[in-house]
Parts: C-alpha cells; structure tokens; sequence
C-alpha cells in the first residue's frame, strides 16, 4: 500500500504544470540585440511570492535589474538598464528554459532572449 501511494504521489508531482515549478535560480542568457548582434551572460531570479520576483542580469559587460511575474507559462519581467527602461515577455517551456522577446521604451524594434536554468 505504501508502494502504491508513493508511486501515486510521484505520479502526481511529475504531472505538475510548468506553472506549480519554481521559477527562482540562476540562468545561462543567450540573445540577440535589435541590430542581430549576440551577447550572453547570466540571470538570477529570486522570488518574493507565489508569483512575483526580482530579476538581475549580468549580460554584455552591463548589469540591469528588474521586476518580474509568472502567469501559467507566460513570464514577464520590466527593467531598468541605467536611465533606459524596458520589457521582457518569456514564455515558459516544459523544461524550464525562457524564451522570450524583449525591447526598450521609445526604440523600435526587439531582441530576443533565452534562459537556460543552471544545473
């Protein structure tokens, strides 16, 4: 019976949605500028509630930080890059990893971003 009701639980926590998966650590970052140029680096995301976190990037030589939010699979974060400010949307995949677009206030155009979670 205990076997059962073990495997049972096991069962259930593997079929958890990417929403019930803490979304806090750090990152690997990979992306692209508006111009197609790469940079990379890395990002922490701590959370401060169910839904909520503070997000910090370390990326191209500059640093920025950030709020941010889950919604199910969609994960918003709006930061400040000296006196720029701008958005990220990521969708979130099964496997953890980000992929995301993201752009300043008053540019046009994007760039696009993945966060691979550290292991």
């Amino acid at each position: 019976m205990r076997t059962i009701m073990l495997s049972l639980a096991m069962l259930g926590v593997a079929a958890l949605p990417a929403a019930a998966q803490s979304i806090g650590g750090t990152y690997t970052v990979a992306g692209t500028n508006f111009d197609g140029s790469k940079y990379d680096g890395e990002a922490t995301i701590t959370l401060t509630s169910d839904t909520t976190c503070t997000i910090h990037w370390e990326t191209g030589g500059s640093s920025s930080d950030g709020i941010c939010m889950r919604n199910d699979d969609a994960f918003s974060a709006g930061y400040a890059m000296g006196k720029e400010i701008g958005l990220v949307v990521y969708k979130v995949q099964e496997d953890g990893t980000l992929n995301g677009l993201w752009t300043i206030a008053g540019k046009n155009g994007n760039g696009t971003e993945t966060l691979t979670p550290k292991k």
